[in-house]
């Protein structure tokens, strides 16, 4: 394919989805992301798209929010690793709330598995992919369908969460930045996803690499509320989405990353699909620091008045 019609092909691309990734428009175009990258660099020199951690986006700042059937085929082994790392963090027997959105509907696929299970959802697609779950109870909000992303949204769905108490709310969102946290293209999805985040003990958000630094128009969770971040591996040569895992944890976020390499043989978890939490510095993560030394003092306090006592008898 010539480079003329590889950059036509990229530019269609995003003009459809909004924002795309290198290693997605590297598959689709069937060629490096080197060559990806070069191409889209030519682009962004024209003023026809901006070049954004690890992708490409429609130029102008906030990116806009891509239908369904666009986003279902973006970061699809992506979103699989994602789903598997999370569905981790499940118990038999727990009370949940999933939001809308692709990488939460393959969560749902696998939370099918999970006895006992309880789980409040808006969407569609997540109610679908457990309705044949003998051993979990689904609970729909109620709402207005909004087709794009088939999700129950406006005052109905919030109202139906009002009182609601769980352990834990899965959701996911168009972008996520250490300064405003989780965010969506979306006004009445926002306002749905924060009914969601007040029901929950803890909240994990779930976000592919390609979300990392890219900030929307309306924030649903800020960054000091996200309790967990589930996400992939970003690419070597994505600093800027490495940048912003650090920042997240030098905030307390808890981040599990699912890598992107294979383990062999045998009856293992492919290490793509293992958790690998990043403990980094960070508020909360200095005052348990802070704790856990004034605790250690202590016993070594009370162990030192033990030795002396046992020497004066």
């Amino acid at each position: 394919m010539f480079a003329a019609e590889r950059r036509q092909l990229i530019l269609e691309m995003v003009r459809a989805n909004g924002a795309v990734s290198l290693r997605e428009l590297a598959r689709v175009v069937q060629t490096s992301e080197v060559t990806v990258r070069r191409d889209v660099r030519a682009l962004e020199a024209e003023g026809l798209l901006d070049r954004r951690h690890g992708g490409a986006v429609l130029p102008g700042g906030f990116t806009r929010e891509s239908g369904f059937p666009q986003k279902s085929h973006l970061a699809t082994a992506e979103k699989t690793a994602i789903a598997d790392l999370a569905a981790g963090l499940v118990e038999e027997g727990e009370a949940i709330v999933v939001g809308a959105g692709t990488t939460t509907q393959e969560l749902a696929r696998r939370l099918a598995r999970v006895p006992g299970l309880t789980v409040v959802t808006n969407s569609l697609l997540v109610a679908q992919a457990l309705a044949h779950a003998n051993r979990v109870e689904v609970v729909m909000t109620g709402g207005t369908l909004r087709g794009s992303n088939y999700a129950l949204v406006g005052s109905g769905a919030e109202q139906s969460l009002q009182g609601l108490r769980v352990s834990k709310a899965f959701l996911s969102g168009s972008g996520l930045t250490a300064e405003r946290g989780l965010s969506t293209s979306n006004m009445l999805s926002a306002s749905v996803d924060r009914a969601l985040v007040q029901a929950a003990a803890e909240v994990v958000v779930l976000a592919d690499h390609t979300k990392l630094g890219t900030d929307t128009m309306f924030q649903t969770v800020p960054t000091d509320v996200i309790n967990r971040l589930v996400t992939d591996e970003p690419p070597g040569h994505d600093d800027r989405a490495a940048t912003e895992l650090q920042a997240l944890a030098d905030q307390g976020v808890q981040i599990a990353v699912a890598g992107a390499s294979g383990s062999p043989g045998g009856d293992q978890v492919p290490a793509r699909h293992q958790r690998r939490d990043v403990a980094l510095p960070g508020p909360r993560r200095a005052a348990a620091l802070r704790s856990a030394a004034v605790l250690g003092e202590q016993a070594a306090g009370a162990e030192r008045a033990r030795v002396a006592d046992l020497r004066r008898r």
